[in-house]
């Protein structure tokens, strides 16, 4: 579990020592808002654990103003949508 730094003063003022963990850091997502749209359309937000890898695996978003692009897009969105909910 990540700490913001406000939860970090706290534990520290409780008397709580706050470990790091050690492994790779969160991979930050660029402030796009067609990336977070596209997240949204697949069922998932910036901060899922899928989050980004599934940006790396799709196209660069300048190809989406190809309608063929889009098009290939949007099944594999509403795939991903359908493996988010509950059943």
């Amino acid at each position: 579990m990540s700490w913001d730094p406000l939860q970090h003063e706290i534990l520290e003022a409780l008397g709580h020592t706050v470990y790091r963990t050690a492994g790779p850091a969160p991979t930050v997502l660029p402030d796009d808002a067609l990336l977070h749209a596209l997240l949204r359309a697949a069922g998932r937000d910036a901060d899922a654990a899928d989050a980004a890898a599934l940006c790396r695996e799709w196209m660069p978003t300048a190809r989406l103003r190809d309608p063929a692009a889009k098009r290939a897009l949007w099944p594999r969105l509403r795939a991903l949508r359908a493996t988010t909910r509950p059943r």
